[in-house]
């Protein structure tokens, strides 16, 4: 790395900038692992000034699963791939109330109720508010991962209670056409414009891994820079078998620390979290902080293996780091 990469990054770090340039995104795409070190004092010393030593913890519950008409590569839920995924309707009211209330012992600040499909009927979406509206704890609000809704959909949702909506743009627009083709980038990047139009907070981000080349790792950082989104999860594919990319090669563990370390120096203020993938890390979990992360998702995942929440209190513990208190 030269003088003038490390320049860039030391303003950064003091504020003077807003994030890096998309040259020195790339860079960090494109580091060694001796430069790492480096780079995540810059990308640590972010998440301390402005998230300090607390970590936002979430999780979630597959609220109606599979039989998705969508043909999303990476998806085990999509009809186009016979994977072994559970396909169920919409969750009744007290299995969704439950799920939420087994929180009650967690540092959960965001519950997500995520459902597979395009969007929700008209009755599908009168039950989840209803259970949004009537179901209210201190220190846990509620995430909804609905699909593409309407902005009168969006409306409703917020009139009820929900606080934050779930919708990720999955990666660079320039990529998009090569994992689906049932639906456009446009269409979700209406969504999440008109999530924040209606004045909830919106979690936008995508999965790693998918093919898409280091250029296009960075046009997405800078996407989701430019939408100003209030938080940014972080998936890394974990192929499932019978979907169309299951012969795809998983992330190695350094490369998955460059990307956060490179979404974190884009958008210094955003809060970003590491969800599906995480265990492809393996030892270097605890890493994650140290690149930049400031926070995690917790517990049963969709259609992949997550860790155990014991482990990563422990962790947590470990590192002496602090959580959402109630």
């Amino acid at each position: 790395m030269d003088k003038v990469f490390w320049e860039e990054l030391a303003e950064v770090k003091q504020g003077v900038s807003g994030g890096v340039s998309e040259e020195a995104s790339l860079a960090v795409l494109s580091s060694t692992s001796a430069d790492m070190p480096g780079i995540m004092s810059v990308t640590s010393a972010l998440r301390g000034r402005y998230f300090g030593e607390r970590v936002s913890l979430c999780s979630i519950l597959n609220a109606k699963s599979g039989a998705c008409h969508e043909d999303c590569g990476f998806c085990a839920q999509s009809l186009k791939h016979q994977t072994d995924a559970s396909v169920f309707g919409l969750r009744s009211v007290s299995e969704m109330v439950s799920a939420y209330d087994k929180t009650v012992d967690l540092p959960v600040g965001h519950f997500g109720l995520v459902t597979s499909g395009g969007g929700l009927s008209s009755r599908e979406l009168e039950q989840v508010c209803e259970v949004i509206n009537q179901h209210q704890r201190e220190g846990t609000h509620w995430c909804g991962s609905l699909g593409c809704l309407s902005e009168e959909q969006l409306k409703y949702l917020q009139a009820s209670g929900l606080k934050r909506f779930h919708h990720n743009l999955e990666t660079a627009e320039s990529f998009f056409p090569r994992i689906c083709t049932t639906h456009t980038y446009a269409q979700r990047l209406n969504t999440v414009r008109l999530a924040k139009k209606t004045g909830l907070e919106v979690c936008c981000g995508g999965i790693l891994g998918l093919g898409e080349s280091l250029e296009q790792r960075v046009e997405f950082a800078f996407t989701l820079k430019r939408e100003r989104v209030d938080a940014i999860p972080l998936n890394f594919l974990v192929p499932v078998k019978g979907t169309a990319m299951e012969d795809h090669d998983p992330m190695k563990p350094w490369d998955i620390l460059r990307s956060i370390a490179m979404f974190r120096l884009v958008n210094p203020e955003t809060e970003i979290k590491v969800c599906a993938g995480r265990l492809l890390l393996r030892d270097l979990q605890a890493l994650i902080f140290q690149a930049g992360a400031n926070g995690m998702m917790i517990g049963d995942l969709l259609t992949v293996a997550g860790r155990g929440v014991e482990e990563d209190m422990q962790m947590l513990h470990d590192l002496e780091m602090d959580y959402e208190a109630r």
